[in-house]
């Protein structure tokens, strides 16, 4: 049952049950929105002049709809079956700010959609855990399974980084028994544990400059450029492409396109050559040649 006293609050009353000054700061918080409270020198207290006030409606520029539509697709997208509720709970929320602006609000999941393929899903547990020990630069250990050395190691890190990199999401960290920046990815990491022992990311470290080194996943200091031809036919659909920031495209007379960029490893240059066949030619460097050439021998002796 409303009573005076609870219609018209005064400060000192309210401070009883909160703490102190904060029905003050609360009166000070409501002042930009224009909220109708007039006070009562009689009853001493606060109340609302007009029962029929509501705070004032968000309005979203065309723009900005469109990027909160894309930004919930892509979290909804990119976190089914991985990351669990926390982002559920981000996406429920903007879907209900879209909704407001939409006439059907089924247009938000038919307009546009995000598809990955050949991605690792990240355990809920092992993205929580490693991005707590980032974001607390708290040391990491963890017992790593390596597909390059048929083996499980256990690893010390700093985590600097989390980067997801066509849908599968990786840890850029310093390694302690390397002794040098690695990337990890998620799926390979078992029996993680936060350390209490803290890390400092060295000033002259930028993870902007790290992660655009080089061509795609691996990155490091020693980079070589590659330059690659793509016959006229390929070179049509890979006009207009970026591979790398700094890549220089050069059109040839026959209608051949060369692209050079540098690159830090070979491994994942090499799957994107051979996934292209006969339609790129490796110019160089020679090592990378006869990389592909050993593997093109390999490849007939299959079929």
């Amino acid at each position: 049952m409303n009573t005076p006293e609870t219609l018209h609050p005064a400060v000192n009353a309210l401070s009883e049950s909160y703490d102190n000054n904060y029905a003050k700061r609360k009166n000070a918080c409501l002042t930009p929105f224009a909220f109708p409270l007039v006070y009562d020198k009689t009853r001493k207290g606060y109340f609302y002049e007009s029962d029929t006030f509501s705070l004032p409606l968000v309005y979203l520029s065309s723009e900005e709809l469109s990027s909160l539509l894309i930004a919930r697709k892509f979290l909804k997208d990119i976190s089914e079956r991985y990351i669990g509720d926390e982002i559920s709970s981000v996406v429920q929320k903007i879907t209900a700010i879209l909704q407001k602006h939409m006439a059907d609000g089924n247009l938000i999941d038919n307009a546009l959609s995000f598809q990955l393929i050949e991605y690792s899903p990240a355990p809920e547990e092992v993205f929580k855990t490693v991005l707590e020990s980032c974001l607390k630069r708290r040391s990491l250990t963890f017992t790593y399974s390596s597909p390059a050395y048929d083996e499980i190691i256990m690893r010390t890190v700093d985590p600097y980084h989390l980067l997801n990199y066509m849908g599968t999401w990786h840890l850029i960290a310093y390694c302690h028994m390397r002794r040098n920046m690695r990337n990890f990815v998620f799926n390979r990491m078992k029996n993680l544990t936060v350390l209490e022992q803290t890390f400092t990311i060295p000033s002259s470290f930028s993870i902007k400059e790290h992660l655009q080194s080089g061509f795609g996943i691996y990155k490091g200091k020693s980079l070589r450029d590659v330059t690659l031809r793509f016959s006229p036919p390929k070179s049509r659909w890979i006009a207009g492409q970026i591979w790398h920031k700094d890549q220089k495209a050069k059109y040839l007379k026959d209608g051949s396109l060369e692209l050079t960029f540098p690159v830090a490893n070979f491994a994942e240059i090499t799957m994107e050559i051979l996934k292209h066949g006969a339609g790129v030619e490796v110019i160089k460097p020679k090592a990378l040649r006869e990389i592909i050439t050993h593997e093109v021998k390999k490849i007939l002796k299959i079929y």
